[in-house]
């Protein structure tokens, strides 16, 4: 079966070589005081240039936002200058690269937060739930309902982000509003039990997303922006909600309206099954979507084949294949066998498990 997922595709702005398209994935190799990553990534994200589009792993966009050791950052001059070089690297390969824009709220523990302080979230709900902290894995800690001030100024550093972006020469950034971090708290009434303007119905819930995509779009062109969703996978991070269709129905019909590059919609987690409802929805959603559509959730060849083909998706994101193997889209290509992976080593550690995985032209 002849493929598109080898050709060339454009999302808003962003020209890409092919539809394969590498996942962000969290690594936590970044320096824990100051969440700038070591020089061994830029080498690891230029090895995988060969993707359509690299997303990078979830970066958080001010200290408040961290929930996990070892995770970069992106509000600082050094981390940024950072990134420019992995930037610049992925550039110099041909390939193009957009960052993840994080803040996990409820989803991180005091040890990893200024002063141990205690994680922002829409409602003191605290999340059922652990994070890794220099300890390991550890119970999160009880959150504190975000004032309005924090709100605004959590919608300040997203912009901040931004424009370190591009500062760094980024070819665009994605919005994490999924895997129920900050944002898609936010979304869910079951963890959303604001009474003011940021709680209560849809619109007033989704409130707090279009207006950091309001102030992003503000820096940035929305040509240049993405938005990550995950609507139908419950349970993640303690992240439930009682009406997904209904909310993302109006979500994306108001996302509609702001023309951006792309929505990468994670369907289903890895070797998980969806209910026949929620595949329904999937459905419901993607037709309601009227931009580019990046489709996640354990697609293999086949699977990626039939959804390009047949219009369904636009780029498909690979994400645990391409740890260990940088050349990915060239081994798909093939039919080449896979490296086999080391999964002790995807979380933390040095260069073993990060950059020492060969190519297949030099096997």
């Amino acid at each position: 079966m002849m493929t598109k997922l080898f050709e060339a595709a454009t999302l808003g702005s962003i020209d890409v070589k092919n539809r394969i398209f590498m996942a962000p994935l969290t690594r936590n190799r970044a320096d824990n005081q100051t969440d700038i990553l070591p020089d061994m990534a830029i080498d690891y994200y230029r090895q995988r240039a060969s993707a359509g589009l690299i997303i990078t792993e979830a970066t958080q966009i001010s200290p408040m936002g961290k929930g996990y050791f070892a995770a970069p950052g992106i509000y600082t001059q050094e981390q940024t200058a950072q990134w420019k070089k992995i930037v610049d690297a992925v550039h110099e390969e041909g390939g193009k690269i957009v960052l993840q824009l994080w803040h996990v709220g409820r989803i991180s523990h005091t040890s990893l937060l200024p002063d141990n302080a205690r994680p922002h979230a829409p409602s003191a709900v605290k999340a059922k739930a652990e994070t890794f902290t220099e300890n390991g894995f550890e119970s999160c800690s009880d959150p504190v309902e975000m004032t309005e001030d924090d709100i605004k100024s959590t919608i300040s550093d997203y912009k901040t982000a931004v424009q370190n972006c591009i500062t760094a020469g980024f070819d665009g950034v994605e919005v994490h509003a999924a895997n129920g971090y900050l944002i898609q708290q936010f979304l869910s009434d079951q963890t959303n039990k604001r009474t003011d303007q940021y709680g209560g119905n849809i619109e007033n819930r989704a409130r707090f997303l279009f207006e950091i995509l309001d102030a992003v779009t503000g820096v940035m062109p929305a040509d240049k922006v993405g938005i990550r969703f995950s609507p139908m996978v419950q349970g993640t991070n303690d992240l439930k909600a009682t009406n997904p269709l209904e909310d993302y129905t109006y979500i994306i019909d108001k996302l509609n309206n702001y023309s951006l590059a792309y929505m990468h919609f994670v369907e289903k987690f890895s070797h998980a099954a969806l209910r026949n409802e929620d595949e329904h929805a999937v459905m419901v959603l993607r037709e309601k979507w009227d931009g580019f559509y990046i489709a996640n959730g354990d697609y293999n060849l086949i699977d990626a084949t039939v959804a390009v083909n047949s219009g369904f998706a636009d780029a498909i994101a690979f994400g645990k294949p391409f740890i260990a193997n940088p050349d990915l889209p060239y081994r798909l290509k093939t039919g080449a066998a896979f490296n086999p992976d080391r999964t002790d080593t995807y979380y933390g550690g040095g260069a073993e498990g990060y950059t020492d995985y060969p190519f297949l032209k030099s096997t």
